[in-house]
Order: C-alpha cells, then sequence, then structure tokens
C-alpha cells in the first residue's frame, strides 16, 4: 500500500493541475488531454509484458516496473519540458502498469479467493492515499518551487520502492510456478467469454471515471476560480471518498460476492454521475458531487480486480494485465472525449456521457455471468 502511493500519486497528480501543468509548459487544455490520452493509448501495450511475470516472477516484474518509473521522472528532473514530461507520464504509466500485475499477482497466489477482495482491498487504499496524502504534498512543492518540482521527488522516492521490494519480495517463490509458454497464457485470456467481457468492464467504468478525471480540475477552476491549494483540498476530498469506497469493499464484498457488489457499484456511479452537474453550483455541492462519483467508482474497480484474478488462474498476471488494457483503452478514450465534450457542450454531457459507459459495463457484467 505505502509503495502504491508513491506511484499513484505520480500517476494522478497530473488530473487536479492539468491547468497548472499546461501555463507551466506554454501549451493549451487540448493539448495536454491528447497528451493524458497517448499516455493510456501507450498503457494498453502492458500485456506485451505481462508475460514477464509469469516467467521470470513476481519479483522481477515489479523491479523492472519500479526502474521504468524511475527513469521516467528521472527525465523531468533533469530537464523540465513538455517533450520530457510527456516521455516521464507514458514510462510511468508503463512501469505502474508493469507493477500493479505482478503485485496483484503475487497476492493471488497467496490469499484464497474467500479472502481476496479484503486482502486486495488494502493494497488499493494506496489510490485514496495518493489523493489524501501525495497530491497536497505534490500542491504544496508547485506552490512554492514550480510545476517541475515534484519530479526529483519522485526520482528519489523511486529508488526508495526498488530497494524495499528488492529486499522485503522472496526471490525464490514456492506459491507460483514459472511458466515458459507465454502464448498459451494469451490464448487461455483471449478464448475466455468471461475474460473478455471482464475486460471490457474496466474499459467501460475506466472511460466514464477517466471524462470527470479531466475535467475536473478544469471545471472547478472555470466555476470557482480556485487555486492550486483549493484543488489540491478538491484531492483530498476525493482521497477520502476513495478510502471510504476500499473500505466498503473490504467489508462487503467477500460477503455479497464480487459480481453483485460490482453491479451495485455501478448502479450508483450512473446516478452520482446524473447528480454532479445539478448539485455542482455551489462549490460545496460540486465537492459533495466528486465524493459520491469517487467512492462509487472505487467501490466498482476494487470489487472488479478480485473478480479477475480468478478468471483464469494458470496465466493470472497475463489476465491482470490484459486487464490494465481494458482500463488503459477506456482511460484513453475518456481523455479523448473530456475536453471536445467539456469545451463544446458543457460539464452536463461529460456527466451524461459518463452514464452512457457505466450502463455498457453493467451490460459486459451480464455478459461475463452468462459465461
Amino acid at each position: 500500500m505505502f509503495l502504491r502511493t508513491i506511484l499513484n500519486t505520480a500517476h494522478r497528480m497530473v488530473y487536479p493541475f492539468l491547468p497548472i501543468f499546461a501555463r507551466g509548459l506554454g501549451v493549451d487544455l487540448s493539448t495536454m488531454s491528447l497528451l493524458m490520452t497517448g499516455r493510456s493509448l501507450l498503457g494498453a501495450t502492458s500485456p506485451i509484458f505481462a508475460p514477464i511475470a509469469d516467467r521470470r516472477g513476481r519479483k522481477f516484474g515489479m523491479l523492472l516496473g519500479t526502474l521504468i518509473f524511475t527513469l521516467g521522472v528521472g527525465l523531468v528532473a533533469f530537464r523540465p519540458a513538455f517533450w520530457t514530461l510527456a516521455i516521464a507520464l507514458i514510462m510511468a504509466m508503463l512501469g505502474k502498469y508493469m507493477f500493479d500485475p505482478a503485485m496483484q499477482a503475487y497476492f493471488g497466489d497467496r490469499i484464497p479467493y474467500a479472502q481476496r477482495g479484503t486482502a486486495l482491498a488494502v493494497t488499493e487504499v494506496a489510490w485514496s492515499m495518493a489523493f489524501i496524502l501525495g497530491v497536497p504534498v505534490v500542491g504544496f512543492l508547485i506552490d512554492r518551487f514550480g510545476w517541475s518540482a515534484p519530479f526529483p521527488f519522485f526520482t528519489v522516492l523511486g529508488l526508495v520502492i526498488f530497494f524495499v521490494v528488492w529486499r522485503v519480495v522472496p526471490g525464490m517463490d514456492s506459491h507460483h510456478e514459472l511458466t515458459n509458454n507465454s502464448r498459451a497464457g494469451y490464448r487461455a485470456v483471449l478464448t475466455s467469454m468471461p475474460a473478455l467481457a471482464g475486460i471490457s468492464i474496466a474499459l467501460w467504468a475506466s472511460a466514464g471515471n477517466e471524462l470527470v478525471n479531466v475535467i475536473f480540475g478544469v471545471w472547478l477552476e472555470d466555476s470557482f476560480g480556485l487555486r492550486i491549494a483549493a484543488l489540491a483540498g478538491a484531492s483530498a476530498v476525493i482521497g477520502i471518498s476513495e478510502l471510504s469506497g476500499e473500505g466498503l469493499v473490504a467489508l462487503t464484498t467477500d460477503r455479497l460476492g464480487k459480481p453483485l457488489a460490482l453491479t451495485i457499484g455501478l448502479v450508483g456511479n450512473a446516478l452520482a454521475s446524473i447528480l454532479l452537474p445539478f448539485i455542482g453550483h455551489t462549490q460545496a455541492g460540486a465537492l459533495i458531487g466528486l465524493f459520491l462519483f469517487y467512492i462509487t467508482f472505487e467501490y466498482v474497480m476494487v470489487s472488479h480486480i478480485p473478480l479477475m484474478t480468478e478468471l483464469v488462474p494458470s496465466a493470472r498476471a497475463t489476465m491482470l494485465s490484459l486487464n490494465v488494457t481494458g482500463h488503459s483503452i477506456g482511460r484513453a478514450l475518456g481523455a479523448f472525449l473530456a475536453a471536445i465534450i467539456y469545451q463544446r457542450f458543457g460539464f452536463l454531457f461529460v456527466a451524461l456521457t459518463a452514464v452512457i459507459f457505466n450502463a455498457a459495463a453493467l451490460l459486459a457484467l451480464r455478459r461475463m455471468q452468462k459465461g
């Protein structure tokens, strides 16, 4: 949880401070939105690296992901510019998307399915900690030292992650039998209808979430003139909502069953999406709406992961990496549409599009259960 908080903070800091990064680099919002789209699309290449954790071990996958992340953020620390930021965001995404499936497979190898929802919910607390603790620290650094200030900080922390994984995670793993046939893993996942439907759930739910992710900082600034410190505070509110969602998963998902919990989360997120533009006419209303939106989305995501760990146990890391591909394509779709819809039609239509994506995810869940 601690190590993933660092990785997730570097991933999430771009969203609330998107206008600040754009101004610091001298580019417009559309350019930054395209950069976010490119980041998500390249994150979809994670299955290329998926067999590494199945073939070389979970520890190797986590270490390689950490190394890629550290080299990426180190580029901006060395030379702050738009092109280094673009490379850094892409490398940080690839590193994180290599680290996370290896880590989740590591837990999936060890923890019985009946308790796996609770255990993985603990590691997913890193998402909320990134907004509660990490983003406010990033906001402080940007406010004091400029837009590039967080990157030397993350370079040092990347080295810390590498050292901790090297020391703590065992090299010889009796819980996982290494495989030499990568194609068999891909074939097992890509020929399974429940697996493909599960991946599409990730795609549609992430697309809806990314629409709001990319725009909420701009929306708050346009509507209420919020600046750096206030945007960091809004991120903390979102972090608290996600922490609540992760707590709910830990308490309920294993008891309810993963598919029912996922259904509740998707319906709740669709309702929160509809509500958000109507109660967001005041600053307090906007923060309440964001709280409801993110608590329901987090409930969806954290309920979804343990379900995916058991769909193709023979190729668990490959399955989880292809699930990351679903998230990446969904986030790319959401990031691409976000600025277009917001600038042409306003925030109401951003929220309505998120509802449509949630409905598509519900249909995919039904298809998965039939399979």
